[in-house]
């Protein structure tokens, strides 16, 4: 029986390399899509890390320059010197098809890959002591990895990084970002929320929590169609969708399903454009953290997922081995801010706020009411609270002015930003005049 070979393309790789020695606009179409590592021979990824450092100091990468810079790697001989990088620039007429060879080259890599986390996998199990939640998600993870092209990227050169930042502030500055809606709220992050970030959303009961994040939720999803996935422990599928018609119609919530039976054409006509939205719901009882983390996986690689909303961080299943509820919290707060990095999206967990609130005069919150555990706040990117003065629990039909509090804010100011909450469609709404307060 003939063993399988590992999969790897050397034409494939010597034209692609060929290619951006000849056309100096080559490495621009493919440097995004390949790593060194791609390479199945060592000294095409020596030659390709040589050229990306060229690009990155915005010098073409031809002949000359690239041998250079091998050179002063001192890699020139360990390649071939300066007759195998002529050999590779001979053999290509022309850099045209350079996307189709380098795709060939980034699939042999992924495949040598699959064949490599398939050991890793294999190995997780015959390891019988670990917990099989935790086992399965280290399963998924190292295939996950696999599909994000994440192996050996770890480190990178600064100037790569250098290269990035340049090209991120060449872009437009609301480039990347999530905004909520709310003007006011969007001036005071800067644009709005960033890839990467947890934020945390904390209020005492009926201040409309849920309400914000939906209303988020709701400008992003339907009204700018980017895709949102939304984890809800307490309301249901049903309930979500009924708010989102509220927010749409401007009905009272309380009378959509009742206008719905009586087929009023408002309601038919938000159906429509709701379902049309690149809105995600699970609405699982007890899900865990690692549930979590691998429905938002799958869903990230069907659609771009632009925002991630987890509604409420203290009914999520953490680690069962964990000693108390505080370390319970503390281990999903990390699990949340590593899954914002890993899918470049930002979170929004809702969270309650502990009792000590309730006993002190105003009720304002503070950083230290959040529940259950200090870590939320070292976590999160952003700390927002919702507060109304004059609004106690049994009284929380009324509308009115709203106060959002960034608490936190890793890299930007804090203070305060008055928005207009409409209890019966729960939609936060801006404010006619715009006003916001600095700590």
């Amino acid at each position: 029986m003939t063993m399988p070979t590992i999969p790897y393309d050397l034409m494939a790789e010597r034209t692609t390399l060929g290619s951006m020695l000849l056309e100096r606009e080559a490495i621009i179409a493919i440097s995004s899509q390949l790593l060194p590592e791609d390479f199945y021979l060592e000294k095409h990824g020596l030659i390709y890390e040589a050229m990306l450092a060229c690009y990155a100091q915005r010098i073409p990468p031809d002949l000359a320059t690239v041998s250079s810079e091998l050179r002063k790697r001192e890699h020139l001989d360990l390649v071939g010197g300066v007759t195998f990088l002529s050999e590779l620039l001979t053999e290509v007429p022309t850099a045209v098809h350079v996307e189709y060879y380098a795709s060939h080259v980034a699939r042999t890599a992924i495949l040598r890959r699959l064949i490599e986390s398939g050991g890793k996998i294999a190995a997780l199990g015959y390891e019988t002591s670990l917990d099989l939640e935790v086992t399965l998600n280290a399963a998924e993870e190292t295939l996950f990895s696999v599909t994000q092209r994440q192996h050996g990227a770890e480190f990178i050169p600064i100037r790569v990084g250098v290269q990035e930042y340049f090209d991120h502030i060449q872009r437009d500055e609301d480039e990347g970002t999530v905004p909520t809606g709310l003007v006011d709220l969007d001036s005071k992050l800067t644009g709005g929320f960033r890839p990467g970030q947890l934020i945390l959303l904390a209020a005492r009961p009926g201040m409309g929590k849920s309400g914000l994040a939906l209303s988020i939720a709701y400008h992003l999803g339907v009204r700018q169609r980017r895709g949102v996935a939304i984890v809800s422990l307490e309301m249901s599928k049903k309930e979500l969708i009924q708010r989102f018609i509220a927010m749409h119609t401007g009905l009272d919530n309380r009378l959509v399903e009742q206008r719905a039976r009586q087929g009023d054409p408002r309601i038919l006509d938000a159906l429509g454009i709701i379902a049309e939205a690149p809105i995600a719901i699970d609405d699982r009882v007890g899900v865990s953290i690692f549930g979590i983390r691998s429905e938002a996986r799958r869903l990230a690689l069907k659609q771009p997922l632009d925002l991630l909303i987890v509604d409420y961080l203290q009914l999520l299943v953490g680690d069962a081995t964990t000693m108390s509820r505080v370390d319970e919290v503390t281990r999903i707060s990390r699990q949340l801010k590593l899954l914002a990095r890993e899918l470049n999206c930002p979170v929004i967990a809702l969270s309650q706020l502990s009792r000590a609130v309730e006993q002190r005069a105003g009720r304002v919150p503070q950083l230290s009411d959040l529940r259950d555990s200090g870590s939320l706040e070292q976590d999160a990117d952003i700390v927002l609270f919702i507060y109304r003065a004059d609004q106690d629990d049994e009284n929380e039909g009324v509308c009115g002015r709203t106060e959002i509090h960034v608490a936190k804010q890793r890299n930007g100011p804090v203070g305060i930003v008055l928005t207009h909450f409409d209890a019966p469609t729960t939609h936060f709404r801006n404010l006619s005049h715009r006003k916001s307060i600095d700590f």
